[in-house]
């Protein structure tokens, strides 16, 4: 220590403000750390978390002089590029590095051309489509284009209709061969459905699109209010919430006969259907002994049974999607809102949150993660917002998905655990939006009205 007759030297007084910088220095970068740790966990735990392949999508060529090929091909291109751009597990080459000969079948690959920089590709999907003999035939490969010796990993033929639906269908189902096999052997999504709410149609009714926004048309036409929306497990059958002649009910339209279709009142007002994963039944909220409980009955509505009996109110129940074996849903026990779980017979029930007010639970295709929509302050003189959460079941480890984007509620998990897809006011009205489960590639599905609660098709 720095001394002169005695004393200590100004030079030698700590300084304040550089203690204090520093102390919120590390606060800063602990907070850094702890967040990309629980990005890391997150990965991990829904597949996101492995090296991405550098793929080259060069645009398909046409395969012979039809002139309805230009028209298919801008079809088969963007929705191929964009099915891959989603899939959470490939790193796209940008088309600005690709040579200037780009292949139509595996005779045209150079593969320095695509291993080398500037694209350092290591997988190449490309091929051809044309239309002959009244049909649209698409032939597509992915090469390994840094094993040359066995280059070839895929290579598919692709036939139907000469029509624009049929085109984009055959783009999915390559899109998804190659994400399956790139991807551990986890089924792609491009073929599946997201099931939602909208009001474009002047009533609250139940409207579905492709996973990516496409082919957007209305199901229920009850001219009233339709509600949380729940595809079963096969996708044969619609349960959703809505109002009838003994107030609102659990109701019940099948996709395959296009129509309503019958299933008991059991009294009291009934709202947020969730299918078990083997079809077999369905839990619900009712109020039909005079508090919201939760209760569960057969898929044909028989053996009702009730769940909870809480101070309550009990609502929006999701099963455990791998297991079936327990149900997370919303109680209001102790107050404000909070996520609970279950075992499926109604015991051992466990609080998941920990304060403010969280609601819509919903479980991961693996069993290991809840998403929900919380708002962690909450109350007078406590700003927040809703937001999606993500928690690990086990540790109760949670992380925000969603920063400072409004209002958003209702998430769902796709069928392959890498996406969800949730309820949002970010753009200033509700509309439907899709992010990676870690909370990356963030974009818009919906724009026409008003429109929420989405439901996720199982596959």
């Amino acid at each position: 220590m720095d001394k002169k007759n005695g004393k200590i030297t100004p030079s030698a007084v700590p300084d304040t403000q550089l203690l204090c910088a520093l102390i919120l220095s590390l606060i800063f970068l602990w907070a850094n750390v702890r967040d990309s740790l629980a990005q890391d966990w997150v990965r991990t735990g829904s597949g996101l978390g492995v090296e991405k392949v550098r793929l080259a999508v060069p645009d398909f060529k046409a395969a012979n002089a039809d002139p309805q090929n230009a028209a298919f091909l801008k079809t088969f291109n963007d929705t191929f590029w964009n099915d891959l751009d989603n899939s959470g597990i490939v790193e796209l080459v940008s088309k600005s590095f690709y040579p200037l000969q780009v292949p139509a079948q595996p005779t045209d690959v150079t593969f320095q051309a695509w291993n080398s920089p500037p694209p350092n590709a290591g997988m190449l999907a490309f091929g051809n489509l044309g239309v002959s003999g009244g049909r649209v035939v698409v032939q597509g490969w992915l090469d390994d284009v840094k094993n040359t010796a066995s280059a070839q990993v895929l290579g598919k033929q692709y036939m139907d209709v000469p029509t624009d639906d049929a085109v984009r269908l055959i783009a999915h189902r390559f899109a998804d061969d190659i994400i399956f096999r790139l991807g551990g052997g986890i089924a792609g999504i491009a073929e599946s459905k997201i099931y939602f709410v909208s009001d474009r149609s002047g009533h609250k009714e139940i409207w579905v699109m492709d996973y990516d926004g496409a082919n957007q048309h209305q199901v229920t036409h009850l001219g009233g209010l339709a509600l949380s929306p729940r595809i079963s497990p096969d996708g044969s059958r619609l349960a959703f919430s809505g109002v009838a002649k003994y107030g609102w009910q659990i109701l019940m339209y099948s996709i395959d006969l296009n129509r309503s279709v019958s299933f008991p009142h059991v009294g009291g007002d009934n709202f947020s259907p969730s299918w078990s994963p083997d079809g077999g039944r369905l839990a619900f909220s009712s109020t039909r002994g005079g508090r919201a409980q939760i209760y569960v009955c057969d898929a044909s509505g028989g053996n009702l049974r009730e769940m909870t009996t809480g101070k309550g109110p009990d609502v929006s129940p999701t099963w455990n999607r791998k297991t079936g074996a327990q149900i997370a849903f919303v109680s209001g026990d102790t107050g404000l809102p909070q996520v609970y779980t279950m075992e499926a017979d109604g015991t051992n029930q466990q609080r998941m949150t920990d304060q403010g007010y969280a609601v819509s639970p919903n479980w991961s295709p693996n069993g290991q993660f809840l998403t929900m929509a919380w708002t962690r302050r909450y109350g007078a003189g406590a700003p927040g917002s809703s937001d999606i959460y993500l928690m690990d079941i086990a540790s109760k480890q949670w992380v925000q998905l969603t920063h400072d984007g409004g209002f958003n509620d209702f998430p769902w998990w796709a069928p392959d655990g890498r996406h969800i897809v949730f309820q949002s006011r970010r753009s200033g009205k509700d509309e439907i939006w899709m992010m990676l489960a870690d909370g990356t590639k963030l974009h818009q599905l919906t724009f026409t009205g008003r429109n929420s609660q989405p439901d996720w098709s199982w596959k």
